[in-house]
C-alpha cells in the first residue's frame, strides 16, 4: 500500500546529503566541467535520486515508476503554445540583458551561435534540468503549494535551490556580489518556473524545458557565459516574476465573488 508522501523537508534533507560527495569531489579536484561550471555541478543529480528513493520507500516499484515517468509527462501540456513561452521567454530575457548591456557601455560581443554547439548543450542541459526537476517540481513543489501557495511554495524551493548552488558558486569563485545578485535571479527564475507550471498541467517536462533554455541562453552568452553579468541578467528576471505575481493578484481580485 503506497504511504502519504513525507513532508517536503525529509527530501530536501536527503538531497542535500547525497550532494555532498559532488561538492567534496569539486572541493578536491577544481576540475570544471565547462567554462564557470565546476565538477561539483554534477549535484544535480541529488534531488532526482532523493525523489526517487522516498517514491520507492512509500510506493514500491509502482511509486519510483510513477515519480520517474513525470520526466516525460509532456501531454500535461494541453495547449503547444506553451512551448513558445518554455523556449523563447529565457532567450527574451536574455536579448533584454544584451541590451542592457550595450546601453552601459559594455563591450558585449554578438553571439555566434553553431547550430551543433546549440543542440549539444541543448542535450546536456535538458538531462541536468530533468534531474533537477524531477526533485523540485517534480517531489516538493505540489505538497508546498498545497499548504503555502504558489509564491510562497515558490519562495521556498527557489530558497533551497539557491543554497544548493552556493557551493559550487564558491568553488567556482564568483565573488559574494555575484553571488548576491545570482541570488535575486534565482529566486526569481523558481518563482516563473512554478508560475508555468501551475500553466502547463504541472508538467515536469515543461519545467526541464525551460531549465535547460535558461542554461543555454547563459552558456551563449555569448562566448561560454563570458559575459554573463547578474547585476543585468537577474533584475530583468525579478521583474518578469513581479510582473507574473501582481497579474496574478489582479486577476484573482477582479473575479465575481461567488
Amino acid at each position: 500500500m503506497t504511504r502519504p508522501r513525507p513532508a517536503p523537508w525529509t527530501f530536501f534533507l536527503l538531497a542535500t546529503a547525497l550532494a555532498v560527495p559532488a561538492w567534496a569531489l569539486g572541493a578536491m579536484t577544481g576540475v570544471q566541467l565547462l567554462p564557470g561550471l565546476p565538477i561539483a555541478a554534477v549535484s544535480v543529480l541529488a534531488p532526482v535520486l532523493a525523489g526517487l528513493i522516498l517514491s520507492w520507500r512509500d510506493g514500491g516499484g509502482a511509486g519510483a515508476r510513477a515519480f520517474l515517468a513525470r520526466a516525460l509527462d509532456f501531454r500535461r501540456i494541453g495547449d503547444a503554445r506553451w512551448y513558445g513561452a518554455l523556449l523563447l521567454l529565457p532567450l527574451g530575457i536574455g536579448v533584454a540583458t544584451f541590451i542592457a548591456l550595450r546601453l552601459a557601455g559594455v563591450a558585449v560581443f554578438v553571439p555566434q551561435i553553431s547550430p551543433v554547439t546549440v543542440l549539444a548543450l541543448g542535450a546536456l542541459f535538458f538531462v541536468a534540468g530533468t534531474c533537477e526537476e524531477l526533485g523540485w517540481s517534480g517531489y516538493a513543489i505540489d505538497p508546498l503549494q498545497a499548504r503555502w501557495g504558489p509564491l510562497r511554495a515558490s519562495l521556498i524551493v527557489g530558497a533551497v535551490w539557491v543554497v544548493f548552488h552556493y557551493v559550487p558558486l564558491a568553488q567556482a569563485h564568483r565573488s559574494a556580489a555575484w553571488i548576491a545578485w545570482w541570488t535575486l535571479g534565482t529566486l526569481s527564475q523558481r518563482v516563473i518556473m512554478v508560475w508555468l507550471y501551475n500553466r502547463t498541467g504541472r508538467s515536469v517536462f515543461g519545467e526541464s524545458v525551460f531549465h535547460a533554455s535558461t542554461n543555454l541562453v547563459w552558456q551563449l552568452f555569448p562566448i561560454s557565459g563570458s559575459f554573463y553579468d547578474p547585476r543585468f541578467y537577474c533584475p530583468i528576471l525579478a521583474l518578469v516574476a513581479a510582473a507574473l505575481v501582481v497579474g496574478d493578484r489582479r486577476a484573482a481580485t477582479s473575479r465575481p465573488a461567488r
